[in-house]
Parts: structure tokens; C-alpha cells; sequence
């Protein structure tokens, strides 16, 4: 089965990371969504594996999208944002599904993501615990405190600052939970909101167009296999970035 590279906005469709007979995982490139809301014709990620693996169709049951519209799940156990690259993990049976969703419920499975950052975190690494809610004041938006409206739900991210240059900073984000837009927020809270993150009012800087998120790792004990991480490389645009800022 052939995939395309995915790094081109012109070309947005996913990368195969990893695939046996019970898993699958898929490099995915910004600009790519994961399930289409229903008011466009854009292609998505549940689109490609409708045409390469209709047989997943039925894995995982129905999922529930923030409008409230169900679709089918295709055996994807998470999400990332249109903007965010990088690992999307696919179970391609029922039982492997629910062996593999137990363990992101049970926070045994680990996710390592980069970005780069405005200022540069203080302490230099941490762990960041802060209930996350709808904003009062932007409904697209997720914030933490005063800020935000409901019920709040118990959200924490470790981080690691890798390098900076004195004015940003390459870091790595390791979500201990999963709450929409979880790391955007939290790093905003910190004052060191992630580079060129439009919709929480970050600019843009070395080149970015899209916010500066890579889901870089995932890691997992495989139904068969025993423990195991799956890597997606950096993106061209992080590369570029690096090397302009931080070389």
C-alpha cells in the first residue's frame, strides 16, 4: 500500500510510522484533520483509512465530536489537532481497541510531544497542574482558573526545556492526561504560550505557519508485543526552525 510524504500542505495525507495485524500508527502532517466536522469536503485522516482500511469502520464503536455529531472511529484511540503533526495510533480489531483504550484511561501509555515556546520555562522542567474548562470568553478556546466556565476537569503536563536562545525555547511536553488543546493551554497558563498558536493570540516566528506542536512519541505495551515506542520524525518546518533559532 503506497502513502504520501504528508510534510506539503499540497499533500495532506498520512505517513505509515508502524503496522502489523493489530495496530497500525500514522505519522500525520499539520494541516491534516482527524474527522471532518461536516461542513467541508476537506480530506481526513478517517477519510484515508475509509479508502485503505474500510474494514476498520466498525473498531471502537461511534465517536462523539465537541459539535455533538457521532462518527465512526475507525479504530483511532486518540486525536490530535488540525495544526499538531506526528503520531496517530489506529487498533485494528475490537480487542485490541479496548486493550490498548485501557491503558490511555489508565495512563500507562506515554506520549512525548516538542514544541517550541515563547520565553523560556521557569523552573526548566516541571509539571504543570491546572483543571482545564470551556473560556468564558471564546468558545473555541479551553482555559484554566477564573478563566474558564463548567466544570472543570483535573488536567496535568509535565515539561522539559532541551535548548532555547535566549527568547524561545525547544521543549519537550509529556501530557499525563488528555483534555482538548491540554498542552496549548497549559503552556499559555506558564506565560510561555507555543509558538505561532493563533487561536490563543501567539505569534508567529522562524517560519511557522501552523502552531509549533509535533506528537513525537508514543509509547505502548502492544496486545502481542510487549512494550514498545513508536517515533515520528520532526517535521521539515521544525527542522528549519531549529536550525534558524537555535543553531
Amino acid at each position: 500500500m503506497a502513502s504520501a510524504s504528508g510534510d506539503s500542505a499540497n499533500n495532506l495525507f498520512p505517513n505509515v510510522l508502524y503496522e502489523d495485524e493489530r495496530i497500525l500508527a500514522l505519522d500525520k502532517p499539520a494541516g491534516l484533520v482527524v474527522h471532518s466536522d461536516g461542513r467541508t469536503n476537506e480530506s481526513s485522516v478517517v477519510d484515508w483509512l475509509r479508502m485503505h482500511f474500510p474494514t476498520l469502520a466498525d473498531v471502537g464503536g461511534l465517536h462523539t465530536l465537541d459539535s455533538g455529531r457521532y462518527v465512526e472511529r475507525f479504530g483511532l484511540l486518540h486525536r490530535l489537532d488540525r495544526e499538531t503533526s506526528g503520531v496517530l495510533l489506529v487498533a485494528k480489531d475490537p480487542e485490541a481497541f479496548h486493550f490498548l483504550q485501557r491503558q490511555f484511561i489508565e495512563r500507562t501509555s506515554e506520549k512525548r510531544y516538542v514544541a517550541i515556546v515563547w520565553k523560556i520555562p521557569q523552573p526548566r522542567e516541571g509539571e504543570i497542574d491546572l483543571p482545564i474548562g470551556r473560556s468564558r470568553t471564546d468558545f473555541r478556546q479551553w482555559a484554566t482558573g477564573g478563566h474558564a466556565r463548567g466544570t472543570l476537569r483535573k488536567a496535568s503536563t509535565k515539561y522539559r526545556v532541551i535548548s532555547d536562545n535566549g527568547r524561545l525555547a525547544f521543549v519537550e511536553l509529556f501530557p499525563r492526561t488528555g483534555r482538548t488543546h491540554q498542552l496549548r493551554v497549559h503552556m499559555q497558563a506558564i506565560g510561555c504560550p507555543i509558538l505561532c498558536d493563533k487561536r490563543y493570540c501567539s505569534p508567529c516566528d522562524l517560519g511557522f505557519n501552523r502552531v509549533a506542536l509535533h506528537a513525537q512519541a508514543i509509547t505502548i505495551t502492544h496486545p502481542e508485543k510487549g512494550r514498545m515506542t513508536i517515533e515520528a520524525k520532526l517535521p521539515s518546518d521544525f527542522l528549519f526552525a531549529l536550525e534558524q533559532g537555535f543553531s
